[in-house]
This record gives C-alpha cells, structure tokens and sequence, in this order.
C-alpha cells in the first residue's frame, strides 16, 4: 500500500540500532580528553565483579573498554567538588592534545572531567577548542549527557554516546532526507528508552537515550491499551523472533531506572527496567553433548529461518514445534509470502530426535516449547517475585507475534488468574510508539542532609528543572499548556553508597511525607530499615512530558456469547499434554465482544496466534481485547 506522506502528521520510529552497535561492538573511534591522573578511570571502573558467577571463575575476563588507552588524553586542569576552580585550563595543552586526536583518527571525541557536572565551563571551552580544530570530529561533554555525579558512571555513559554518535548521525540523517524527498514535512520523532518520544534532533545529540528504544514502545503499546480498558497493574511480555523482553507496570506506570549497564558498560541515563531473555520463535532447540535440550539464546533469524520457511533453515525452533503439535496453521502465510511447511518442521524434529536416541517426536516438540516458556518464567520473576512483588497481583499482557500462543503456561506457572491480549498484538509495539508523549528527563545533584533543606529549597530544585524542560520543548513547537511535570528524588540513608529514587510531589507533599516514603520504599527492597535514620538528599529529577494525540479504539458492536459461523475457520487436531484434542481455530477478526471460547480454542488473525488451552476460556470485551481467563473447572 502506497502511503502519501504529505498527509502523514507524525511518524513516530523505534529502532535497536544503539543496541546491536553496543552489543557488537561496532561503534566509532573514540578519543577520550580527561582530567590529569583520570586516563585510566575506565579501566579501573568499581572494580566490581558484576557478570553472574563471575567471582568464582578464575579465568574471568573484564569486558575491553570502548577507548583504548592509546587514544585516552589528559590535561592539566582540577575542579574541586563544589565547583570552584583549582588548576585552569592551558589552551596551548588543548591544542597538542587536538593533534594527537587527529593522528588517531578518531571519528566522535568525548570530553570528560572531575565534577563538571556542577561546573560545566571546563568542558565547553575544551569542547569549543576542540570542535575549532577538529572540524570533522562529533564531540560530546559529559556534562551535557549526565548531569549528576559519580564519574566512573558519568565518563562510560559519554564514552557511550560518543560511541554511538557517528552511526546514529548517518542513520537518522539519511533517514530524514529520504523522508523529505517523499514528502514528509513534520518533524521526525524517535522512542527515547526512558518510556518517552524524542526528536529525530535530539536523538542524533544523544543517541545513549535510545539504547531500550525498540523494546519501549511495545511496553507503551500495552500500556495505552491496559489504560482502555481499566487496568493499572500488569506484566508484559512481546515474544519475537530471537528474544522476550518482560516488563512490570504498577499504577500504569513502568519502573524507570537510571542505573543501568549494556554489555557490562554503565549505562547512567533513565531506562524503562525491560528484562530480556533469549527465547524467541526462531529459537534454535539443540542437544549438548550429555544430551540435554537447550532452546537459545541463538535464533535462527529471518533467513534462513525457522525449518518450516523452507529457506534451507534445517534445525528445530519453537515456532517448528508449535506447528508441528498444529497450535499453528500450515495454512497460514506470514509477511503475504511465507507459507509454513509442517512437513519440514516434522523433517528438522525426527533429526534432533535421533540424535537424542528416538524420543517420541511429540513429547520432544513439547518439551522446547516447555524449556522456552520455563525461560520467560524465569525472566517474569526476576522483575517480580525477585523485588518483593506477587505475580499473582499483576494481570499478563502478551504480545509480539508469538506471545499470545505462550500465555496461558506461562500464566499457569507464575499463578496468575488474568490473560489480557490487546487487539493486533503482533503490531502493538507500533502503536505504542504513536501512543507515546514526548518524555525528557532532567537531573541536579543536591547533596544535602534533610534536616539542612529549607522549606522552599527542594521545591525551587524542581521550578527550576521543570521550566528547564519546558523551554527546551517549546523550541521544539510545543506549547506550555500541552506540558507537565513528574518529580522524583534520589535518597539514601547517611554513609550508604547507593541511594533509592522515590516520586515527590513538590506542591503538595510536606518532607516529612517524603522522608517516610523513602522508608518504606528501604524496607520494600531490602526487608528491613530503621525509622530514625538520618537521610541524605542525593538527586533531584524532573520529567518533562508533551502531551501528542493518541490513536482511538473504538468499542465494537456487541454480538452473542458464542461466536457466529463465519469466525469458525476449521476444527484441528492439537497436541495438548500429551494428548490429541479437537480443537476449533476461529478467526479473531470476526470475533464480536461478548463472544465466549471455551479452551481448548484456536484464534488466529494476521500477525499472532492465540492459543487457549484446555480449562481455559476466552471472552471478547468491548474493546476487541481478549481476556483469557481459567475456566470453571480448573478453579
């Protein structure tokens, strides 16, 4: 289909090229400028051993800094903590230092000193020197990335965007004209990881904000939907090709973390917490030499594919397992050109069997689906039971083009009672990313013991970042009135090293209110705490939201409780543990809310397939949605 892009308004695009230049480490060449005595700070780090299991492995191997030591540079320059200058800036050492940039050829530079997060005038004149002399160099000063302290965390996330610079540059660059030369003439908006939209300028700046860009919007996508239809607490899970990324949502509200780490790089920029497992449709099913199943993390990806595309794709993948129990269709074409082939997923199946001694072909296809789904399980716990929440409390929401087919264990294993599948869950992260306000996150580092805070201190903090924000947004169009503000702060108890962020409402909210929340929030994560600690005020955070328009969804028609004749498709037989059942497949496009399936059922539309076990049913709300729930039986 042809789209006129005069009359697009917004395009709204989510992307994992910041990941997967991360992760395969093909990023620019970056020179790092830091203070005297600073070169090595990368190295060094918290010399933590952070990678599971790693403190007992006596080959352990710490992961290579992006910037070689080779192309770090220092200069003779000191800020003490509060800001006040002790050794100034020599701009004959910038210049001596600019030339050995050159001679390394770097292609993005990244300028980071000692506490230039309260004074930044070191770094923007040594940036200013450096962008005169090295005219094709992109530069980045860490004040201008994070506004906040501890260096180690402030250095990596600039070395970071730094890394990251030159890709995201030619990309969105080459994007945005392609766009204009169709026709497009409003701005460009990207998902940004911390839940929001940014522009396509703002991205290009600091691509560090857009590593959880891809996996965001669906979250947003489940989210917009859950809101619809009146819930506030959920699990999501969007289950593609080569991975599942989990989610926890309480108060239609994700948890945003500003502490974060990619391939062992500390990541200091607000994330959506996303967990990521590799179990996916494409994921390869293998035996070890004890004979011993494993399923991913490797995928076979989009080519050659799972055996059943017949692309020359010859080992098993969970999608080769659920179509060959026919919890999908062979008659079903994906993409409007992939038409699956049971026989060739039956072909890649006896050949792992053999392998593993001729277990019965249907018992091991079973079995990976069991390993995939024990995977996702897990990942569901570490962002739930793990941090002190029930499971049971949340409702799950799948999606991605294999998360409908997996609920229903999924949800038997972790006792939830509550499926929701929102309408299009194989394009709901598209949605999501229409649905998403614009989102810019602030930051001030405020070291200061409660009982020294003034009653106007704290609020001021906050006045001042949120009209920040708004100034920034309104050069990007946006008008005030379209604008809001959430506050958090980041508190621990004095002496601690890490601290807890918890929302404050600056107009509104006494401190004694807040020292309390920060009480309870300790004894939630760690089990215990004391009542009269002294706390010690960190960071104070802003985040600035621009309200855009949403998509609609409109209550449908109501039809009877049992579903009409056309959206019966056929009646299969299914493999259900361990047995073959007759199972009716309807087809979810011309499903009518109030329509009841009893499981075991079939519901399969353009981009997913639902599966609904037996003992369990469906029914279709106003919305579209279908919420799967255990049938009277199990209870």
């Amino acid at each position: 289909m042809k789209i006129d892009l005069h009359k697009v308004r917004r395009i709204v695009h989510g992307m994992t090229v910041g990941t997967n230049t991360i992760l395969e480490r093909k990023g620019a060449r970056v020179a790092l400028v830091t203070t005297k005595g600073f070169k090595d700070l990368l190295e060094i780090g918290r010399t933590q051993r952070n990678a599971p299991g790693s403190l007992f492995q006596i080959k352990f191997s710490k992961e290579k800094p992006l910037v070689p030591r080779t192309r770090r540079f220092e200069i003779q320059e000191r800020l003490r903590y509060d800001g006040e200058v002790l050794a100034g800036i020599s701009l004959p050492e910038v210049d001596q230092v600019s030339q050995d940039i050159v001679r390394c050829r770097a292609e993005a530079v990244a300028v980071c000193f000692l506490h230039s997060y309260i004074n930044p005038k070191h770094e923007q004149l040594v940036k200013r020197r450096l962008a005169e002399k090295l005219q094709s160099a992109l530069i980045s000063a860490s004040s201008e990335v994070v506004t906040e302290y501890r260096e180690y965390e402030r250095f990596s996330t600039t070395v970071l965007n730094c890394y990251l610079l030159p890709v995201m540059d030619r990309y969105l660059g080459s994007l945005e004209e392609e766009l204009q030369l169709r026709g497009y003439r409003s701005k460009l908006f990207i998902m940004s990881s911390n839940g929001g939209a940014c522009t396509a300028a703002q991205a290009r700046a600091l691509p560090v904000r857009t590593i959880l860009s891809g996996p965001v919007g669906g979250v947003n996508g489940a989210l917009f939907a859950a809101q619809k239809a009146g819930l506030s607490h959920m699990i999501t899970y969007d289950m593609g090709g080569t991975s599942t990324d989990v989610c926890l949502i309480e108060d239609l509200a994700p948890v945003v973390s500003s502490e974060n780490k990619i391939r062992g790089f500390p990541l200091k920029y607000p994330q959506v917490e996303i967990n990521t497992v590799g179990a996916g449709g494409g994921s390869l099913a293998r035996a070890d030499m004890a004979g011993v199943i494993t399923v991913g993390p490797e995928s076979a990806g989009a080519d050659p594919g799972p055996a059943c595309y017949g692309k020359e794709g010859t080992e098993v993948t969970v999608t080769d397992a659920n179509l060959y129990l026919n919890r999908l269709g062979a008659g079903l074409v994906l993409g409007g050109k992939i038409r699956l082939d049971r026989g060739l997923a039956e072909k890649a199946l006896m050949s792992l069997s053999e392998r593993l001694g001729g277990m019965d072909v249907r018992r091991l296809a079973e079995g990976i689906i069991q390993i995939a789904v024990a995977k996702m399980v897990s990942s569901i716990r570490e962002i739930s039971i793990e941090k002190g929440k029930d499971p049971r409390d949340y409702v799950l929401i799948p999606f991605g083009g294999a998360g409908p087919m997996h609920a229903v264990p999924i949800a038997e294993e972790l006792q939830i009672s509550r499926v929701f599948i929102p309408k299009y869950p194989g394009n709901l992260s598209a949605m999501g990313l229409l649905a998403s306000d614009l989102k810019l996150d602030l930051v001030k580092t405020h070291l200061r013991l409660f009982q020294e805070l003034q009653a106007e201190e704290l609020p001021e903090v906050c006045r001042e970042l949120a009209a920040q924000g708004e100034n920034i947004l309104m050069g990007e169009g946006f008008q005030r009135e379209e604008m809001r503000a959430r506050f958090s702060v980041d508190l621990r108890y004095l002496g601690q090293a890490f601290e807890l962020n918890v929302p404050y409402e600056p107009e509104v909210e006494p401190m004694e209110v807040l020292r309390q929340r920060f009480y309870r929030a300790f004894r939630e994560v760690y089990g215990h705490g004391k009542e009269a600690g002294e706390v010690q005020l960190i960071n104070v955070r802003a985040a600035v939201i621009a309200a855009v328009p949403k998509p609609s969804l409109p209550a449908e028609a109501p039809g009877d409780e049992n579903p009409s004749g056309e959206a019966g498709r056929e009646v299969r037989d299914v493999y259900f543990s361990g047995q073959v059942v007759r199972t009716p497949v309807y087809n979810r496009e011309s499903l009518r809310p109030g329509n009841c399936l009893e499981g075991p059922a079939i519901v399969e539309e353009s981009g997913a397939t639902i599966v609904i076990f037996p003992e369990w049913r469906g029914k279709v709300d106003p919305l579209g949605n279908v919420i799967l729930t255990p049938s009277l039986s199990r209870k």
